[in-house]
């Protein structure tokens, strides 16, 4: 397989995926996407990932017209609702007592434009954990600790959040700190992209 020389772009402001995408081996640039995340009336988690993944390669499309842009969004889901990103303490506490002894499901959707042909590729990779039963002080230690206001879920898999997981199923770990390399693989090779470079 070829490798081509189109310019990668991450369509993403996330540092944790682009330490992800750093362990392809590629050379890549990234910005920010700066779209509106909300979700619209009825739309499924699966389908509002999938929208916002190609939402963000595609908002990058128009400065980056040869490109292979990678856009990905995430969502954590209980019972059917989607726990957002917590943006404070309160609502990250919140959130860590719902998932106490439950099952979280985090889906990942991932797309991939190249922005020269207009194709996509874009799917949704779907993850579960498997919380520990806490108590009130190892959540409030935990978010003093790793601080994680700006991460759906309101936990750090990358990082001390691995200590709050009873079990987790899923074929692409990277999937759940935002980024699933497994799946982008196959999009790139698609594209021509060999791996290893």
């Amino acid at each position: 397989m070829k490798q081509r020389s189109q310019p990668l772009i991450l369509a993403s402001s996330s540092p944790f995926r682009r330490e992800l995408l750093g362990k392809l081996g590629l050379a890549f640039d990234h910005h920010s996407p700066d779209i509106d995340e909300s979700a619209r009336p009825g739309e499924t988690p699966t389908e509002l990932v999938l929208r916002l993944a190609r939402a963000k390669a595609a908002a990058l499309a128009h400065r980056h017209p040869d490109a292979l842009i990678i856009g990905s969004d995430q969502v954590a889901v209980i019972d059917g609702e989607v726990l957002g990103k917590p943006g404070d303490r309160d609502t990250a506490v919140a959130q860590l007592r719902r998932a106490s002894g439950r099952t979280v499901t985090f889906l990942t959707g991932l797309c991939l434009l190249n922005a020269a042909t207009g194709r996509h590729q874009s799917a949704c990779e779907r993850f579960t954990v498997h919380f520990r039963h806490l108590r009130d002080a190892q959540i409030e230690r935990y978010i003093e600790v790793e601080q994680p206001l700006n991460c759906a879920g309101s936990f750090k898999s990358e990082g001390l959040g691995i200590v709050l997981f009873k079990s987790l199923e899923g074929r692409d770990p990277n999937a759940l700190v935002g980024l699933p390399l497994i799946l982008l693989t196959d999009f790139l090779a698609a594209e021509g992209v060999a791996l290893p470079a």
